[in-house]
C-alpha cells in the first residue's frame, strides 16, 4: 500500500517485526562526538576550496565575498537550529522525509524523496567522488580526467570517473559492514580534516600579506558590489541586476553548506536521540561555518581579488597554497582535499540509504530497499544508490545538476522549517523535548530568506531553477502510478 496507512498501522507493524525477529532493527551506536562528525564531515567537501573563486568574480569584492558567506552561515545555523525541534519530536530514520509527511502529506515527503534519490544525494556523492579523483590526480598522473580509457562516441571514460565509482564502492561496503565500522570512518577522517583546513588557516594568516590585505580590505572598493571579470576588470551592476549577483553567488556557498542534515537521516542509530540530534546539528553547523569565515579572510590575506577570479579551473585554495607553502603547495591541497572527499562521501552514502529505506518502509519505494540486513543496516538502498551516484559519475552531467538543484534543495528547506509552525497547530501535545531556538523569529527570516534567493535565481539564473523545478515535478505521476497500480508495498 502507499501513504493510506495510519500511523498506528505502522507502529503495529514495526513491533510485529520487532517481535516476530523477521527483521533486525537499527542498533543506537552513534555518540554525540560521532553525530557532530557526521554533520561537519558531510558539509566539508570540496566546495570550500573552490567556490570563492566564483564568489568573487560574482561580488567583486572582499567584503561581499565575506557578507556571502555569512549569510550562507547564518542560514544554515538557523535551519539547523529549527530541525532541532523537528529531530526532537521524530527521533527515526528518515529525517527530512519524515518531517515532511507529518506536517504536510505523503506526496511532498515523497517528492522529496524523490529528488533526493534522483539527484540531490546520488548526484552529491558523484561530484564529490569525481572531485577527490580529480585531486588525486595532483599526485598520480594517470588517473587525470583528461585522459580518455573509453571513447563510445556517446560517452567517454576516464580514469578520474572510474575512480570515483570504486571509491563510492569502496565506502559503500564499508557501511554494509555496520555503522560501527563506517562511524569510525567518518570520526577520524572528519577530524583530520577540520585539523588540516585549521592548520591551513593558521599558516595562511602567519603568510598574510600587509599589501594584499590592503588591496583587498582597505581600498576603496571593499564594499562595491560589481562583477570582476578574469582579466581583472570591473563591470558595473544595475540595482536589480546586484540582487541576482548575490543569489549567483550563494549558489556555490550553499552547496559547499548543504548536507549539514545529514544526521538526522540516522537518527535512529544515535543514542539519546531527542538530545544529541539536535546538539549534534548545532555544534556541527556552527564549527563549520566558523571555518568557512576564517578560511576566506585567509585568502583575502594572501591572494589579491583577481588572482581568486582567475585560479585555475577555480582552485582558488591550490592558489592560495602556492603563497603560502611554495613549490609543495599543491601536494598538500590535493591531500587534504582527498582526505576531505573521501571522509563527505562516506557521510553522504551512509545517511542517504536512511532516506530510501523510509520510503520503502511507507510502501512508496522498492520493498526490499526497506530491509536491514544482518548488520542492522539498509544494505539494499546503500548498493541502489552506489549504482545511481555511479552512473553519475559516467554521465559528466552531474556538475550541471547540482547547480539546477540548489533551488529546490533550498525550497525544501523552506517547507520543512515552515512545517514547524503547522507542527505546533497540527500536534501542539506532541512531546518537544527541544524547541526551535528563537521561534518564530528566526524560522521566519530563514523563510524570507530563502523565498527572496528563490525569486532571485528564478529571474536572473533560470537555468538552475527550471530544470530542477522539473525534475521535482515528474515526481507526481510517478507517486500517482505507484498509487493506483500498489506495485511497491
Amino acid at each position: 500500500m502507499i501513504s493510506n496507512k495510519s500511523d498506528s498501522q505502522t507502529v503495529s507493524n514495526q513491533v510485529s517485526d520487532s517481535l516476530s525477529g523477521s527483521q533486525p532493527s537499527f542498533k543506537p551506536s552513534l555518540r554525540l562526538i560521532d553525530a557532530t562528525m557526521l554533520v561537519a564531515g558531510s558539509m566539508i567537501g570540496s566546495g570550500i576550496f573552490i567556490v570563492s573563486a566564483d564568489i568573487v568574480r560574482q561580488t567583486g569584492s572582499a567584503g561581499w565575498l565575506m557578507f556571502v558567506w555569512f549569510i550562507t552561515g547564518f542560514m544554515t545555523l538557523t535551519a539547523a537550529l529549527s530541525y532541532g525541534e523537528l529531530s526532537s519530536m521524530f527521533p527515526k530514520a528518515g529525517g527530512q522525509y519524515i518531517y515532511l509527511k507529518e506536517a504536510y502529506n505523503p506526496l511532498i515527503s515523497f517528492l522529496y524523496g524523490w529528488s533526493f534519490f534522483t539527484v540531490i544525494q546520488t548526484a552529491t556523492i558523484a561530484a564529490v567522488g569525481v572531485a577527490f579523483a580529480k585531486f588525486t590526480a595532483y599526485l598520480i598522473p594517470q588517473v587525470s580526467e583528461d585522459m580518455i580509457m573509453l571513447d563510445l562516441g556517446f560517452l567517454t571514460i576516464s580514469p578520474a570517473q572510474l575512480l570515483s565509482i570504486i571509491v563510492i564502492v569502496l565506502l559503500t561496503y564499508i557501511n554494509t559492514r555496520g555503522v560501527s565500522n563506517a562511524k569510525w570512518v567518518q570520526t577520524i577522517i572528519t577530524l583530520a580534516k577540520i585539523l588540516s583546513l585549521a592548520l591551513l588557516i593558521i599558516f595562511g594568516l602567519w603568510a598574510l600579506k600587509s599589501e594584499v590585505w590592503k588591496a583587498n580590505w582597505l581600498s576603496g572598493i571593499t564594499w562595491d558590489l560589481q562583477r570582476l571579470n578574469v582579466d581583472g576588470s570591473f563591470e558595473i551592476y544595475t540595482t536589480m541586476a546586484a540582487f541576482g549577483a548575490i543569489a549567483a553567488a550563494m549558489v556555490g556557498s550553499i552547496f559547499s553548506s548543504d548536507s549539514w542534515h545529514s544526521v538526522a537521516f540516522i537518527a535512529g542509530e544515535v543514542k539519546n536521540p531527542q538530545r544529541n540530534v539536535g546538539l549534534s546539528l548545532a555544534l556541527g553547523t556552527i564549527l563549520v561555518t566558523l571555518l568557512y569565515m576564517l578560511t576566506n579572510i585567509m585568502y583575502t590575506g594572501v591572494l589579491t581579488l583577481p588572482e581568486m577570479a582567475a585560479s585555475e579551473k577555480d582552485r582558488v585554495a591550490v592558489t592560495a597554497s602556492h603563497v603560502i607553502f611554495g613549490g609543495s603547495g599543491t601536494v598538500i591541497i590535493a591531500l587534504m582535499i582527498m582526505v576531505s572527499t573521501f571522509g563527505c562521501n562516506n557521510g553522504l552514502i551512509m545517511a542517504g540509504a536512511r532516506v530510501y529505506y523510509s520510503m520503502a518502509k511507507e510502501g512508496v519505494f522498492f520493498k526490499k530497499v526497506g530491509t536491514l540486513n544482518k548488520n542492522a543496516v539498509p544494505e539494499v538502498a546503500l548498493w541502489l544508490q552506489a549504482i545511481i551516484a555511479s552512473l553519475w559519475c559516467l554521465s559528466g552531467k552531474y556538475g550541471d545538476l547540482l547547480d539546477m538543484i540548489s533551488f529546490v534543495v533550498v525550497l525544501f528547506y523552506m517547507l520543512t522549517i515552515a512545517g514547524i509552525f503547522i507542527l505546533r497547530k497540527k500536534k501542539p501535545d506532541h512531546p518537544r523535548p527541544y524547541k526551535a531556538f528563537g521561534y518564530p523569529v528566526l524560522p521566519i527570516i530563514y523563510i524570507l530568506m530563502g523565498t527572496t534567493f528563490c525569486l532571485l535565481l528564478i529571474i536572473y539564473k533560470p537555468q538552475y531553477t527550471w530544470p530542477g523545478l522539473l525534475l521535482t515535478l515528474a515526481g507526481i505521476p510517478v507517486y500517482y502510478y505507484i498509487a493506483k497500480k500498489q506495485i511497491i508495498a
